[in-house]
């Protein structure tokens, strides 16, 4: 029979206390590939709308239609995102930057999608924006001047504005960051700069007059006054590609205001009277489309339809390799008042939109349904300006 004392009790109960304090405490979990603080993270994109006019700068969340005032912003000159961040210009050489709470996370075979609560970040001096571009560390919004402010990124993600420094690029054109620096497009040629503004190289192919620019998936755009230069990184080098015009373009039906959708290769701008231009930048080939003259126009991608705002406030959409027309609707009952700012033709994976500015309505098209209305925001107040973030 065994017998065990009360000090044997006891002597066991501490030795046993001992050795499970001795062991280490368990490491905490890993935070899952892609975690960003404070955000949530989604299967889809969390598209939203940065709408600015009247004072106001809204958000309207296109997934649960919820609108959020962030920012006032009296008599905005311009608006301009990056597809997280939108860059209001106001009175004053000031540009209010606003969190939109939605933004896209490209890993190459994957992507993370991203919504948080839209904010107000600050602000920083500048004219009145045209162009905005960001990378993992610093966004470029370029002013009406020929002026980039180079803003650190991570500063902005964590809710302040840090300018790093200013660099001038030609009117009309605008500063991109890509590939780990910034280029800067200039009469003389294109600068290559470090992320802190100081120039580090130069791309040796001409591109004289430079204006215009967009950020495609094949490389960065910019226009000239012969065609295009398509800027792109070969084995770690910057190397530029001239696309010239297939004949010799007066300087009022050149492309100077690139759209497309985020990512995409085809790019369309208006050819002065004459219609529309479209750059397949894969083919390396310029298409003009004989439409007539028009306000603004965008370009769903390849074999999608390109999408035209006449000045009779009727969106057009056409067929970019013959040119035909395939669809009509109307956005605004009256004519378009150029004394007020020209609409914007936003587009993404399946819908583009595009904002009526004396009614204060956006209209939701499905441009694969023959521009059908497919739903409609009247918010009322003045839609002046607007951008799509999250994609």
């Amino acid at each position: 029979m065994r017998t065990t004392t009360k000090t044997g009790l006891v002597l066991l109960a501490l030795l046993t206390t001992a050795a499970c304090a001795a062991e280490p405490a368990p490491p905490p979990p890993a935070a899952p590939h892609g975690y960003v603080e404070g955000a949530e993270e989604a299967a889809e994109a969390q598209s939203r709308l940065v709408v600015a006019g009247g004072g106001a700068v809204r958000v309207l969340d296109l997934i649960n239609e919820d609108v959020e005032e962030i920012a006032r912003v009296d008599g905005a000159t311009g608006l301009v995102g990056d597809g997280r961040y939108a860059y209001v210009g106001g009175p004053g050489r000031s540009v209010r930057v606003v969190d939109s709470g939605s933004w896209m996370v490209d890993h190459g075979d994957h992507v993370h999608y991203y919504r948080a609560a839209a904010r107000d970040v600050g602000s920083f001096p500048a004219g009145r924006p045209v162009a905005a571009h960001s990378d993992t560390a610093v966004t470029a919004v370029t002013d009406e001047t020929g002026t980039a402010t180079l803003l650190d990124r991570a500063a902005l993600d964590e809710g302040s504005v840090a300018p790093l420094a200013t660099v001038p690029v030609a009117p009309g054109a605008a500063a991109v960051p890509h590939a780990g620096h910034v280029l800067a497009p200039r009469e003389s040629g294109v600068r290559v700069l470090d992320r802190s503004g100081r120039e580090v190289g130069t791309i040796e192919r001409p591109c004289p007059g430079p204006r215009g620019t967009a950020v495609t998936g094949r490389g960065v755009v910019i226009g000239c006054a012969d065609g295009a230069l398509l800027v792109d990184e070969d084995d770690g080098a910057l190397t530029g590609t001239k696309i010239g015009y297939p004949r010799p373009v007066a300087p009022d039906e050149r492309a100077v205001e690139f759209r497309n959708r985020p990512g995409s290769a085809t790019l369309a701008a208006p050819a002065g009277d004459r219609g529309v231009w479209v750059l397949d930048v894969s083919e390396r080939a310029w298409t003009l489309l004989p439409t007539g003259p028009v306000v603004t126009a965008n370009a769903v991608g390849a074999g999608g339809p390109v999408l035209a705002l006449t000045a009779d406030g009727v969106l057009h959409g056409y067929d970019q390799g013959t040119g035909e027309e395939i669809a009509t609707t109307r956005i605004s009952e009256q004519p378009l008042d150029p004394a007020r700012p020209d609409p914007a033709i936003e587009i993404d994976t399946s819908r583009a939109y595009v904002n009526d500015v004396a009614t204060g309505t956006i209209h939701e098209l499905d441009y694969n349904d023959s521009l059908r209305l497919a739903r409609e925001f009247p918010l009322g107040g003045e839609v002046a300006h607007v951008v799509e973030t999250g994609r």
